[in-house]
Order: C-alpha cells, then structure tokens, then sequence
C-alpha cells in the first residue's frame, strides 16, 4: 500500500470509530464554514482532505510547467500566423480583442491546469485562464480542515503540508501591473464580474483579501464601469487595475466594443488581469495545435516531452482527415470506432454544455454527441485511462457517506510558474448536477 493510500485508510478508520463516529466534529466544521462566510461557495461536502504525495506533486510541477511554457509558445505563434489561429476557433471580437496588446508579457497572469493525477501518472485536459477558485478558497479550507479533530489525530502519525493559497495570486497582479507602467504602490483593483443576481463568493473573497492587504479593492459589474478623461471608474473608485472574473463571449453578448473596459484597455490606461488574450489559452483546440507535430517541430525538447507524455491526443471536430500516432485517419469515422478510449469537449468551457466521455455512453447517444459536436465548435481528446477516482466520506443530509468521487487536480499557474494546487470533486458516471460536487481541501503528504 502506498503511503497515501496507508493514510487514507487511516483516516476512515479514524472516523467511522469512537469519538467520531456520532459527527459532531462534522457538524462543528460546517458551522465554521457558515461563520467564514464559505458555505456559499463550490465546496463539496467532503469529510476528508484529499491527500498527494510530495513526489507526485514535484513530478506535477515541473510538467505542468515545461507545458505552460509550451501554451505560451504555441499562443504566440497563434496571434502571428491567421491560419493557425483560425484552427482555435475564436469569435471575430474575441479575435480583434486578442490583438490588444495590455502592457505586460505573459499571456496569463493567472491560470488553471486540469490534471489527472492517479497513481504517479500525470495527463493534462485543459488549461484555462483563469485563476482557479480553489485559489481563493483553498487556504481558509486548509486552515478549517487542518485543526478538525480527526485531521489533527492523522497528523501525530502522518506529515501534512498545506499548500499555497490567494498570495501567490497578488504577487503576480502587482509583477504585471509594474511591467504594464503602473506606478502607484498601493493601486485600486476592481474584481469585475457580472451580479448573477449577486457577486460571487468567491470575488467577495478575494475583494476582502486584498483590501486586508491595503490594496482598496471593490466587487464590480461591468454595467457600472464608466471611462472619464483617460480614467476607469465605478462611481468616485477610481480603477488601476482590473482583475476580470468575467468570460469574454458572456461580456460579448451584453456589451459592444465600445464599452469602458475595453476603451480602457486599449488605451493601456487600466492595467486587465486577465488580458482579452487570454481566451485563446482557455479554447480547447489550443491542445490540437499543442499535438499537432506540425505546430511544434521546433519547440525545446522540454517542452515537445511534455506534450508527448503528458497531454492527450486533440483534434477539432470536422469533417476532414487527421493523424492519430503518424497514421491518416478520417475524424469522424476514427470518432465512432473508438467510442471507448475517447471524450467529447466543448470549446469554451460551460456550465451549460458538459463533456461527453465515451465510455459513459451507448453507441447511439455517442452518435447524436458527435453530430452534435460536428455543428458547433468541439474538440475530441483520449481519455485519460483510467480517470482518477476515489473513496471520499460525505457529509449528506447529516450523515455520513462514502462515495466514490472523480478527482480533477488543478495546479495554479502564476506568470508561468506552478505555486500550489486545488482539487475539484465530482460525481462518477455522466454528467449532472449534484450537491457532492466542488471543492476539496487539498494537503501534501510528506511522510510518517
């Protein structure tokens, strides 16, 4: 057994025994969360903090970073090359949006890396540019799960380490910030997002963060933004810096390309964090260029090994030929023969549009997923085999539960470099809404 298998095995020992069996100490923790203000954000309901190995996370890192360096290479071969850029499938604005140039050099300040971790194995699914909640979250869920009873009874027997939280985050804002010719030391920041009827936990957490930082920080909806004599403003706050927790096509679909953010932007008058640019990073056909040979011939050897060992085959769906391991293929035909080793993406990411894992599905409804995918943007990719799963104890109408849970790690990348990681939770089997879905704390285990 593997030593965080061994301290898995522990732990729920630990808690289906005396004195924690009756759920008392459960029940303590979630009137924690309430009193933190945490018990509205995407958290699950787990009892447990998923646990990674020190070897696992240092393998994590340093390839999560040779391919965060790759993204930004293939990006920037992108935003030069039209025909490459077409192969991303961007909207017409977010296409002349990207062309914006902020003031700084990273194409992400701030991003997210979907990881499959099982076993020593590492298999990237995604990027996307923006921070991660985990983030903002993980180090108040660290702090609560860290002191809970049966976590301090682990830990006379087991090192835990936590993990970075949301300063790594404000260090990066204030680095691109000072390379965009932002001068003041203290800048104002407005965390924009759109009230859904209201701001989200998680920018209010950040907004309170950062203001407890002494940087003045205030939760803003884009309709409130209005651009005067070269100044950003939401009323008398003036804005030096955006931190934009809104995606580009929903901004799009609301607001022109007159808007003061983007007059703003262009202008470089406001320093955006994340830049307009950043949507290509968040497209899952970027990993079909990633793939493609073609593409990346002339990369480093770091960079091409990562993207050989540890990034999955990725082609956008169409009607056309492709190749799969030096063979031509034809996609769709290619598409239905391997239903099993193969998943379905949409190109943006969506709560509203869910991946289609082949496995999950009968031959029928892969057939009416991949019509579907043929007719608007999506990407088809291989499987990670086998996608990570574990035994997680839940906290379900006040009992306790056990339920195998599908892990997504999520390493938080900061102007290229990896400081921390989240984990994200959710049902096995196919896609729906449940409440045992979110967040999970996250701690090392670095031995006995």
């Amino acid at each position: 057994m593997t030593l965080v298998g061994e301290a898995i095995a522990r732990y729920h020992k630990l808690i289906e025994s005396e004195p924690y069996i009756d759920l008392g100490w459960a029940q303590a923790l979630q009137e924690r969360k309430k009193a933190l203000k945490l018990e509205d954000g995407p958290l699950s309901p787990v009892l447990r903090p998923h646990l990674i190995s020190s070897r696992d996370y240092a393998t994590m890192v340093k390839a999560a970073e040779s391919l965060l360096s790759a993204i930004d290479r293939v990006e920037r071969m992108a935003l030069a090359n039209p025909a490459l850029l077409a192969r991303v499938q961007l909207l017409p604005a977010e296409r002349m949006l990207a062309a914006v140039d902020p003031g700084y050099s990273a194409f992400s300040v701030a991003g997210t890396l979907h990881t499959q971790l099982n076993d020593g194995t590492v298999r990237f699914g995604g990027h996307s540019g923006v921070a991660s909640p985990g983030a903002i979250y993980g180090e108040a869920l660290a702090d609560l799960y860290y002191d809970a009873a049966p976590v301090k009874e682990l830990r006379k027997k087991f090192k835990l380490k936590k993990l970075p939280g949301v300063k790594p985050l404000l260090s990066a804002i204030l680095k691109a910030y000072k390379e965009s010719g932002g001068k003041n030391k203290r800048p104002n920041i407005a965390v924009v997002e759109f009230r859904q009827p209201m701001f989200s936990s998680d920018s209010l957490l950040l907004a309170d963060f950062l203001t407890r930082e002494g940087f003045p920080t205030e939760v803003v909806s884009p309709d409130q933004l209005e651009y005067r004599n070269n100044v950003l403003h939401r009323g008398e706050f003036t804005i030096d810096v955006v931190y934009r927790n809104v995606k580009l096509q929903e901004f799009l679909v609301r607001f022109d390309l007159n808007h003061p953010l983007v007059r703003a932007t262009k202008d470089r008058t406001v320093c955006m964090i994340n830049s307009f640019r950043t949507e290509l990073a968040s497209k899952q056909a970027l990993f079909d260029l990633l793939t493609d040979d073609t593409v990346t011939a002339k990369f480093p050897a770091a960079e091409r090994k990562a993207i050989k060992d540890f990034v999955p085959w990725t082609r956008l769906v169409q009607a056309a030929k492709t190749t799969h391991k030096g063979h031509t293929v034809d996609l769709p035909e290619f598409v239905m023969k391997h239903r099993a080793k193969l998943v379905l993406r949409p190109n943006d990411n969506s709560t509203e549009v869910h991946p289609v894992r082949g496995a999950d599905v009968t031959d029928l409804n892969w057939e009416k997923a991949l019509r579907q995918a043929m007719r608007s943007p999506y990407v088809v990719q291989e499987a990670a085999e086998p996608p990570a799963r574990a035994v997680f104890p839940m906290l379900q109408y006040g009992s306790l539960m056990m339920k195998e849970m599908l892990v997504d790690v999520q390493p938080h990348a900061y102007l290229g470099s990896v400081q921390g990681c989240s984990s994200w939770l959710d049902v096995a089997g196919p896609s729906s809404f449940s409440t045992l879905t979110g967040l999970a704390p996250t701690f090392l285990l670095e031995g006995k």
